[in-house]
């Protein structure tokens, strides 16, 4: 029968999909809502990378080079300064709209589902600038309400630091990876805007995803909204209600810093780097691209591998990671800029990386046992928020900087000084930003013991 030689393709197949649904309903998460969140998330990942599959060699990326610096204002305009504007907003709405998180995780799914389609139809149009904008201040949305639903569908077995760093490596495996190779092959075998379809069938079938994430997501009685300024003027027991609600203790600032330090100097490297390979005279598209492929290597090896190891350390004392993951991606960006090479850039990259998986895993350690249950969705979302700015910023740097090496290292090191200078002046009660440091309580909540503080288990925490 015709049907007989697929029969061993179709078994093959019917295991493979077996072992997926194994590791993503794993310890619970099937039962608890985590699977369908695990699931949306690799989809974040996977849409994410279809869209820089789909754009390699667009305009988007050679419109700014170093010849013209009207075309990089143009691109800093349209491209990186709107989300300078998106981020700040986006926390706050969604502590409005704890009703409606699945339906918003949605709804970025079904807008960049649309918007991929508008691009595949005018591909070479100015609109061109504008949709992929969209579909990117869709993707740091969808981040920031991620963070906020997670602490609900935690399954009994996993606690928030090894579920996100759970999430993390599925995302970039199955996501980054998987996706990125199957969009690089329909843009080998059709063309680049053949992908932006591929995009929208994975956005759709993620946006239904989404709404099978359990009612439970949504559950927000009692909960606290959470800020991240101290407001001035106040004393400490009246700041401990206004500011936060539930305030961030200075720890976790202090945390929060270190690991924004890192995520600035990440988005710095991602552009920046562009910039740099176009603007090498005399160098072929492949020795562009050869440029790029070290430093992007060195970046997803660091991420995969900083994912990996913090999701086996003993996190007792997170500010003590985020210091050193800080400190050490500072001190990398000071070696970048006086060797000044592509090498340099490539182990920078990969320190960046290693740096920012482990201390986001240190950040939600610190998050987890620092912040009152009743907060703790909210600080989630405003943490995440905050480093997509920081992320912006660098990238908004990686920008504006001429491309050399020396300049941008050297640039990003002395901006990098003073965020470090922050975050260790903030755990020490003190600060360089007006209520944005350590004239706060150390933690936001009821006092602990510091004995017990660190050798407490990470999972939920009571009352």
């Amino acid at each position: 029968m015709a049907d007989r030689p697929t029969g061993p393709a179709r078994r093959a197949l019917s295991s493979a999909g077996r072992g997926v649904r194994r590791v993503f309903h794993a310890d619970g998460a099937g039962r608890s809502g985590l699977a369908p969140l695990s699931y949306v998330t690799v989809a974040n990942f996977a849409c994410d990378a279809i869209l820089a599959v789909a754009l390699a060699n667009t305009l988007f990326f050679s419109a700014a080079t170093a010849e013209s610096q009207a075309n990089v204002a143009l691109y800093l305009l349209v491209t990186v300064a709107p989300f300078a504007l998106v981020a700040p907003v986006i926390g706050p709405a969604l502590d409005r709209l704890r009703s409606g998180r699945r339906l918003t995780v949605s709804l970025t799914f079904t807008l960049r589902a649309v918007l991929a389609v508008i691009l595949a139809l005018n591909f070479d149009s100015w609109l061109l600038y504008p949709l992929a904008l969209g579909m990117l201040v869709l993707s740091k949305t969808f981040g920031v309400v991620k963070a906020s639903i997670t602490p609900h569908v935690l399954p009994p077995a996993l606690d928030l630091v090894r579920t996100n760093s759970r999430l993390t490596v599925l995302g970039h495996v199955g996501g980054s990876l998987v996706a990125g190779a199957a969009a690089g092959a329909v843009a080998w075998l059709w063309d680049s805007n053949a992908a932006l379809w591929l995009l929208a069938a994975v956005a759709l079938v993620a946006a239904y995803v989404a709404m099978t994430i359990p009612a439970h997501a949504e559950a927000s009685e009692g909960e606290e909204s959470a800020t991240l300024r101290m407001e001035r003027g106040r004393s400490l027991a009246s700041g401990l209600k206004a500011v936060l609600t539930r305030p961030l203790g200075r720890n976790v600032l202090a945390n929060l810093w270190a690991v924004s330090l890192v995520r600035f100097m990440t988005g710095f490297l991602t552009l920046f780097l562009a910039f740099v390979a176009k603007a090498q005279e005399g160098a072929s598209a492949v020795e562009q691209a050869g440029l790029l492929a070290i430093a992007g290597a060195a970046g997803g090896l660091g991420t995969f591998a900083g994912n990996a190891v913090g999701a086996r350390l003993t996190l007792g004392r997170p500010e003590r990671i985020t210091g050193i993951a800080g400190g050490a991606a500072l001190a990398a960006a000071v070696v970048a800029a006086f060797l000044g090479t592509i090498w340099a850039a490539a182990v920078l990259a990969l320190v960046a990386a290693v740096c920012s998986a482990l201390g986001k895993v240190a950040l939600d350690a610190s998050l987890q046992t620092d912040i009152p249950d009743a907060a703790r969705s909210s600080a989630f979302g405003r943490s995440e928020t905050a480093l997509q700015l920081a992320w912006v910023l660098g990238g908004a740097l990686g920008v504006l900087l001429p491309p050399d090496f020396t300049v941008g290292f050297s640039v990003i090191a002395v901006v990098g000084a003073l965020m470090f200078t922050q975050s260790q002046l903030t755990g020490r009660g003190s600060t360089l930003v007006p209520g944005l440091g350590g004239n706060r309580p150390r933690f936001p909540g009821p006092p602990r013991d510091p004995g017990v503080a660190d050798t407490r288990p990470l999972g939920r925490m009571e009352g």
